[in-house]
C-alpha cells in the first residue's frame, strides 16, 4: 500500500516526466516563434522605410540591401516552419533544415552579385548549394514518411 502511494507521488516530482517536459519545450519554442515574428515585423518595417532611400541614392544601390533583407526574412520564415514542425510532429525534418540553409546560401550568392568576388567564392557557393540540393532530394526520396 505504501509502495503504491510512493510510486504515484514519485511521478509528480520527476523532472523527466514527459508531460512537464513537453509543456516546457512548447513554451520555449513559442517564445522563440514570437521573437521571430517580431523580427520579421521589424524587417518588413525596415524595408518599407528604406524605400524612400531610392530617391536619394538611386535604385541600384538600395536594391542590393532590399533583396538581401527579403532573403533573410524568407530564411526566418523557414525557421518558423521548422519550429511549427517540431511542435506538430515532435521532431525536426531534415528537409526543413536544408531549406533554411539553401535560402541563406542563395541569399549569399545574390549578395556576391553586388560585391567584388572571386571565381573561387562563387564556385564554392554554387558547389555547396548543389550538394545541399542533392541532400534534400535524397532526404525526400528516402524519408520514412515517403515509404508510407
Amino acid at each position: 500500500m505504501i509502495n503504491e502511494v510512493i510510486s504515484k507521488r514519485k511521478e509528480v516530482f520527476l523532472l523527466t516526466d514527459t508531460d512537464w517536459h513537453t509543456r516546457t519545450i512548447q513554451f520555449i519554442v513559442g517564445i522563440l516563434m514570437l521573437a521571430l515574428y517580431v523580427w520579421i515585423g521589424a524587417g518588413i518595417l525596415s524595408l518599407i522605410l528604406n524605400l524612400s532611400q531610392v530617391l536619394k541614392n538611386g535604385w541600384a544601390n538600395v536594391a542590393e540591401h532590399i533583396i538581401i533583407d527579403i532573403v533573410l526574412i524568407l530564411a526566418v520564415l523557414e525557421l518558423i516552419r521548422i519550429l511549427q514542425s517540431y511542435l506538430a510532429v515532435g521532431r525536426v525534418k531534415v528537409t526543413f533544415i536544408l531549406d533554411v540553409a539553401l535560402v541563406v546560401l542563395i541569399g549569399e550568392l545574390i549578395g556576391l552579385w553586388y560585391k567584388e568576388y572571386t571565381l573561387m567564392e562563387v564556385g564554392l557557393n554554387i558547389t555547396v548549394i548543389t550538394v545541399l540540393t542533392l541532400l534534400r532530394i535524397v532526404s525526400i526520396r528516402f524519408s520514412p514518411d515517403a515509404i508510407d
